[in-house]
């Protein structure tokens, strides 16, 4: 039986500092991410299965990755924990703002490890995570691969 791979899109807004990086994006900015997310896996065959013919329902992956990533990231501010952007991330927190502290500096290549990690906890039996793509902007994007990672 054949695998098949199929991808969903995901979007939110998020921000970050890259500390001790020696251009612009040393400064607070912000993204309009897109997240591609690419599972691999073989479709049910079942007769009578309410999930025939699928590898996984687009609704689960979604409400997989909207819990995961989407509910945490979006609209929120990421910074290196291990940074001097401590302090400030620990003051806007205090004011009620969505801060995001992480063990690693907040790049798109680190984000989409980060991502990877969490979604694969979640998937099903029979089903892995194939790729992701974080698109950064238009023209600039991370992707992780499964098979890079073995």
């Amino acid at each position: 039986m054949a695998k098949i791979r199929i991808t969903k899109k995901f979007e939110f807004e998020a921000g970050h500092a890259l500390y001790g990086y020696d251009g612009k994006c040393k400064n607070l900015h912000g993204h309009s991410y897109k997240l591609y997310v690419t599972v691999i896996g073989k479709p049910i065959k079942q007769d009578g299965h309410v999930k025939n013919g699928m590898v996984i329902d687009f609704g689960d992956l979604k409400r997989i990755v909207k819990q995961e990533i989407v509910d945490v990231f979006d609209h929120a501010m990421v910074f290196n924990r291990q940074s001097e952007h401590k302090a400030t991330a620990e003051k806007l927190q205090s004011e009620g703002h969505a801060i995001i502290l992480v063990d690693y500096q907040p790049t798109s290549e680190n984000l989409v490890i980060d991502f990877a990690h969490r979604i694969q906890k979640h998937l099903p039996s029979g089903v892995s995570l194939h790729s992701l793509r974080l698109q950064e902007t238009e023209s600039s994007y991370a992707e992780w691969f499964a098979s890079d990672n073995m």
